[in-house]
């Protein structure tokens, strides 16, 4: 699996050091940015990063978008979009369902970065339908 970030591309993204424990969640937000490109075209290099130095750099600015997201909410490993409830003590998990919208998964900056960079074919949609 590839990393589109490092710690330091977070930093200079977020104008702030890195957490310590950033490896961790630049690693979970790759996978959110892997599936906001599923669709995408666009040509890699040998070992499956993006060849295009503006593509590259968007898809970068993108993870640490997501990552900066996932903290900032707490939820990096996307629990909020499947329970509407978690209670730790005493353990109480309430699912999502029937009417009630789920929190988005995807960042709207990630998105957005995306999007302007020409990788999003379409328009992601993420949180609650229409």
């Amino acid at each position: 699996m590839l990393v589109y970030a490092t710690a330091q591309d977070f930093a200079d993204y977020t104008k702030a050091p890195a957490p310590a424990d950033i490896d961790g969640d630049l690693e979970r937000a790759s996978e959110r940015i892997d599936e906001l490109l599923l669709c995408a075209v666009y040509r890699v290099g040998g070992d499956g990063s993006p060849a295009d130095a503006k593509e590259r750099k968007a898809i970068t600015r993108a993870t640490c978008a997501q990552a900066a997201w996932s903290r900032a909410v707490g939820d990096p490993y996307g629990v909020a979009s499947a329970f509407g409830t978690v209670k730790i003590g005493s353990v109480q998990l309430e699912r999502v369902g029937g009417g009630a919208t789920s929190p988005p998964r995807y960042a709207q900056d990630a998105v957005s970065i995306l999007r302007t960079a020409g990788l999003l074919p379409g328009y992601v949609i993420d949180g609650p339908y229409w």
